[in-house]
């Protein structure tokens, strides 16, 4: 599938995975919609590659129909790739036994709301987006990747509402693929492991607890590249016969209980 003259659309895309992702599909000659909550940066990120920023919240259906619209208006939409979540640690009893310290309901309802709806939301309404795009040689109208975690197998203790939403996303994957190979558009999945993300800080304290993770990785030792990320984004984007598959990239770990 090819990038260059098409439109993409980056949920996410401020920062980290989305902030990569925008910058490779840019570099393959997407023209790129940059969604995301922080204003300051998308827009910052968006202007660094020519495309568009759209202040949108996922779980917001007219907002991202929005953002859908800015994306078509540059190009036929062939890309959405779902990078926005959240994260919440949180054990499911407290260590009182009283009901009060069980897990927060409402938050295991807001991590779900936004990684799982929210990345729902987006492939439905960006799929009927790309049902428009007239078909290439092999039918195709377009690829959507989301962004699970390796935490959907391997969920840590304190990430029960977590690792719910990302093993949703890896477990609508084949569905989804399956519903719209109809109309010609293909789903792959992306379940990382430890990526060096600005959510591990800056600081110096930050760079030795991000090289003690790293000792954990089966090889190479060290976290994670978002360009490697990216990188990967776009083989699954290209590939036309990469289609319905959760492929982790995590330099081979397995992640201990805590």
């Amino acid at each position: 599938m090819e990038l260059e003259n098409t439109a993409a659309l980056v949920t996410g895309g401020a920062s980290g995975l989305g902030e990569a992702t925008v910058r490779a599909l840019a570099a393959r000659g997407a023209r790129v919609v940059v969604v995301d909550l922080n204003e300051a940066s998308g827009r910052a990120v968006a202007e660094s590659v020519n495309g568009v920023y759209v202040q949108c919240d996922v779980t917001n259906t007219e907002q991202v129909i929005d953002a859908l619209g800015s994306a078509t208006a540059l190009a036929p939409l062939w890309s959405v790739v779902n990078c926005a979540g959240i994260a919440w640690a949180q054990r499911t009893i407290g260590k009182d036994g009283e009901y009060a310290s069980a897990h927060d309901l409402e938050v295991y309802r807001k991590i779900i709301e936004v990684n799982l709806i929210g990345t729902f939301n987006v492939c439905r309404l960006g799929a009927t987006a790309m049902s428009h795009n007239s078909p290439d040689d092999d039918g195709s109208r377009g690829a959507i990747v989301n962004t699970a975690s390796v935490a959907a197998q391997d969920g840590q203790i304190g990430q029960v509402a977590y690792s719910s939403s990302k093993g949703g996303i890896v477990g609508l994957t084949l569905p989804l693929a399956r519903d719209l190979a109809a109309i010609g558009v293909r789903a792959n999945c992306i379940l990382p492991g430890l990526i060096d993300t600005p959510i591990y800080g800056f600081a110096p304290e930050s760079e030795e607890f991000k090289a003690r993770l790293g000792l954990g990785v089966l090889f190479p030792k060290r976290l994670g590249f978002a360009a490697e990320y990216a990188s990967l984004v776009v083989e699954l984007l290209t590939n036309s016969y990469m289609n319905a598959e959760c492929v982790r990239l995590d330099a081979g770990i397995r992640m201990p209980p805590k």
